[in-house]
C-alpha cells in the first residue's frame, strides 16, 4: 500500500495536496485518488469540498495579482499579449483541478462553475481599469491599443476553446470495511505559468 493510501486515505491524501497546491508548491495532481462520496459518512465530503474551494480561491487570488503585475511591467502590447497568453495558460491550471477526474461530478459541476463565472467578470474589471485610466487623463490612443489587446487575447476564450488533455482517471478507494464493492468493478470516479497566475487578496477572485 502506498503513502498515499496508507497515510489517511483519500481524504487526507487530497487534503495534503490541496494545501501545496494552493501554496504554489510542485505536486501531481494525477497521482490524486478517486473519491466516492459513500466512502465519506457525515459532512466529510462537505469539508473537502470547503478545501477545494479555498485552494482554488488562493490559487486564483494569487494568479490575477501575478497577472496585473505583469501587465503593469509590460513596455509594449505584444508583452501584454504574451502575458494574458501565459495568464489563460494558468487558468487552465486551475480549471483542470475543479474538474478533476477524481472528484465526483456533482462537485466537478459546482467547482468548474465557480471558476467559470469569475473569468467574465476578471476580463471586465481589467476594461473597466482602462476607464479609470482615461478618467484620470491617459492618452485615449494607448488606451484603445491596450483595450484590443486586452480583446484580442481575452481571458474568457478558455471556456469556449477545446480542453487541454486530462490526466487519466485516478484509482478508485478500495471498498470501505462493511461496504460492498460494485458489481461491474471498481467505483471511477499541467503546468502553464511557471508561476502560476499569482499573492492573495483573501478578498474577492476578481481584481481591483
Amino acid at each position: 500500500m502506498s503513502g498515499l493510501w496508507g497515510d489517511g486515505g483519500p481524504y487526507a491524501a487530497w487534503v495534503g495536496f490541496l494545501r501545496r497546491w494552493a501554496a504554489l508548491e510542485p505536486v501531481d495532481p494525477g497521482a490524486l485518488p478517486a473519491i466516492v462520496p459513500e466512502d465519506f459518512q457525515g459532512d466529510t465530503l462537505a469539508r473537502l469540498t470547503k478545501h477545494l474551494t479555498d485552494a482554488l480561491d488562493a490559487r486564483l487570488n494569487d494568479w490575477a495579482e501575478r497577472l496585473l503585475r505583469a501587465m503593469a511591467h509590460s513596455t509594449d502590447e505584444f508583452s501584454v499579449g504574451r502575458e494574458l497568453a501565459q495568464a489563460r495558460a494558468g487558468l487552465n491550471t486551475v480549471r483542470a483541478l475543479a474538474g478533476h477526474p477524481g472528484l465526483p461530478p456533482k462537485v466537478r459541476e459546482e467547482l468548474t462553475g465557480l471558476v467559470d463565472r469569475q473569468i467574465p467578470e476578471i476580463q471586465a474589471q481589467l476594461e473597466r481599469n482602462l476607464d479609470a485610466e482615461a478618467r484620470r487623463g491617459a492618452d485615449p490612443r494607448l488606451l484603445e491599443r491596450r483595450r484590443r489587446t486586452l480583446r484580442e487575447n481575452a481571458l474568457t476564450s478558455v471556456l469556449t476553446a477545446p480542453p487541454p488533455p486530462s490526466a487519466p482517471p485516478p484509482p478508485s478507494a478500495p471498498p470501505s470495511a462493511g461496504r460492498r464493492p460494485p458489481a461491474s468493478g471498481p467505483a471511477a470516479g499541467g503546468d502553464a505559468w511557471a508561476y502560476d497566475p499569482a499573492a492573495r487578496p483573501r478578498r474577492r477572485i476578481v481584481p481591483d
